[in-house]
């Protein structure tokens, strides 16, 4: 009888030990809702990171796929951005300083009215109202170099 209380103990120990080691779960990119976004974003003084996709977009899919999938990358997004999906083709309204936008009307106003491809990232600075546009595919090294450059550009402003 002792010895199967021994032994329910060991593989109770065991399972708890397995519980109390495992493995740090993997960074997840935390996107956000652009109105809710952008208001944190002028709370906490960050920058937002914009991902403009569509639905259709292939190279969006890829981006999602072998870019923000990345452990690496979602810390560093996560640490140092407020992430945002935003599809302009969508029917919603956003909100920007007091006034409510369409999609199509946001994407011109962060793209200083010029025509984008898709994917295209935006970084926007609510504290100084400055926006810098990333365009195209980007691969997950090629990205983290963006990211660090867009880190120390929003220490500077």
């Amino acid at each position: 009888m002792e010895m199967k209380h021994f032994a329910s103990l060991v593989i109770f120990g065991v399972i708890a030990l397995l519980f109390a080691f495992r493995f740090p779960e993997r960074s997840k990119l935390e996107w956000q809702p652009w109105n809710e976004a952008y208001k944190e974003a002028k709370k906490k003084d960050k920058v937002l990171l914009i991902d403009v996709y569509t639905e259709w977009c292939g190279w969006c899919k890829k981006m999602d796929a072998d870019t923000y999938s990345k452990p690496d990358i979602a810390k560093l997004i996560n640490k140092n951005f407020i992430p945002v999906k935003f599809n302009p083709e969508l029917k919603q309204s956003y909100e920007v300083n007091g006034q409510t936008m369409s999609g199509p009307e946001l994407l011109s106003m962060l793209s200083g009215g010029q025509r984008i491809g898709y994917p295209t990232t935006f970084f926007l600075s609510t504290e100084k109202n400055k926006v810098q546009m990333v365009s195209g595919y980007k691969g997950p090294e090629d990205f983290a170099q963006i990211l660090e450059q867009k880190i120390e550009w929003a220490k500077s402003k």
